[in-house]
């Protein structure tokens, strides 16, 4: 089925326990919906951060319009985000300033598997991540794709056979993935889920619980030139996610008093990472602040929120939830087993084991920025890197077309 990333903000909705959304004010309705990096072998205590004092970037320059006439409209792009715990592929065409996706694949293929004890991918885990790869590939060949941008986080980076695994998907699948560094990270997840954030004052912050590593990034909309692409201030990669997080501090325990003093460990070992950054927030703060996440956690969490029988991205994307609500549910994952919480419905057994890891991290960005209503989005990296090759494209045949008349008339010279 087709989807459409909407160009314009939406309509914000609070659901309730059942998933009721209301409207809220000063917010557009629905759009229609038809369709510093390092390099391998960083220890997990190093966290990587904007520099403070640097200048502010200047304004990325406005999206463009993608006419159904222009032949760029008629091409497909691909992305694919090689993370530390999934595989996912998004293909789309161009559509007015957006896209509409007419495939995807999401692979769960926990490529940092053991990375937190070794320092190495495992022949295992990669092996599922070549096999993931080799369907998206697969997909690409099928929708003849124009163009393409393939990318791997925080496992790649971090191990010291990541540049071998590389060579070796891009032998078995033709693949060529970009190990991208953690800034690189942090400015794709803003680019691919900005839309979503509520209107306000001052700046906000926007964040992406990966499984090997947690991006914030603050930043702040408009500017001089009314920029509807926001302006990163400044950010910060930490070495926790999901996986990273629940190897380090190992197993849950048998009771309930062992599960909650690992949440504690958890949550501490996170702030502390977070430190740097929060003290530069202090001085950022507004009266309203505003916070977006865009992970499986905040999905998983906001689908708990809703009573949803199973994930519905309708449903979860461009939702806010009461930053409280996501605590209590945080709270009550962290002190049950792993069999209860594969009992609920949106968890299963794939997120039982890590979820809680995820709420952590959660809980510390709370605690920094400590906004009381969360924005969930079901987008990212893939969709900020689709952005960007389309806009590039784009532009680059609108450069060609300007450059051919001149280039002419001055051979008839």
């Amino acid at each position: 089925m087709a989807d459409v990333i909407p160009p314009d903000g939406r309509t914000n909705r609070a659901g309730g326990p059942r998933g009721r959304p209301r409207g809220h004010p000063g917010r557009k309705p629905d759009s229609p919906r038809p369709g510093t990096g390092t390099g391998p072998g960083n220890k997990p205590d190093r966290a990587r951060s904007g520099n403070p004092a640097a200048p502010r970037q200047s304004a990325p320059p406005s999206p463009v319009t993608f006419p159904s006439v222009h032949p760029i409209a008629r091409q497909a792009y691909a992305a694919i985000d090689l993370g530390t715990n999934n595989c996912r592929l998004l293909i789309a065409r161009p559509h007015d300033e957006s896209f509409v996706v007419i495939d995807a694949f999401s692979r769960v293929v926990r490529l940092g598997e053991g990375l937190a004890q070794t320092g190495e991918l495992s022949q295992q885990a990669m092996d599922r991540a070549v096999g993931a790869l080799r369907i998206c590939a697969d997909k690409l060949r099928k929708r003849n794709v124009h163009l393409a941008r393939s990318v791997a986080t925080e496992a790649c980076r971090r191990a010291t056979n990541g540049g071998e695994f590389i060579a070796r998907v891009r032998e078995e699948t033709g693949i060529v993935l970009d190990i991208i560094s953690a800034e690189e990270e942090a400015r794709l997840a803003v680019l691919g889920c900005h839309i979503l954030l509520e209107d306000g004052r001052g700046p906000a912050v926007i964040f992406d619980i990966g499984g090997g590593s947690t991006e914030l990034v603050l930043i702040e909309q408009g500017g001089a030139d009314a920029s509807p692409i926001p302006r990163i201030l400044d950010w910060q990669s930490v070495p926790w996610g999901v996986v990273s997080l629940s190897e380090t501090v190992g197993d849950e325990g048998q009771t309930e008093a062992e599960r909650l003093s690992r949440y504690a460990e958890m949550k501490q070992l996170v702030a502390e990472s977070f430190s740097p950054f929060a003290q530069r927030l202090e001085a950022r703060r507004a009266p309203d602040l505003r916070l977006l996440g865009t992970s499986g956690t905040v999905t998983t969490l906001a689908s708990l929120h809703l009573e949803l029988p199973q994930y519905d991205r309708r449903a979860v994307d461009g939702l806010i939830v009461p930053s409280d609500a996501m605590r209590s549910i945080s709270a009550r994952l962290s002190a049950m087993g792993p069999a209860d919480r594969r009992q609920l419905a949106c968890i299963g057994n794939e997120r039982a084991d890590l979820v809680v890891a995820g709420c952590a991290i959660l809980e510390a960005i709370l605690d920094i920025w400590p906004a009381t209503r969360l924005g969930v989005a079901d987008r990212g990296i893939r969709e900020g890197i689709l952005r960007s090759l389309m806009t590039a494209d784009v532009r680059g045949a609108q450069a060609a077309a300007a450059l051919g008349p001149r280039q002419n008339s001055g051979a008839r010279r």
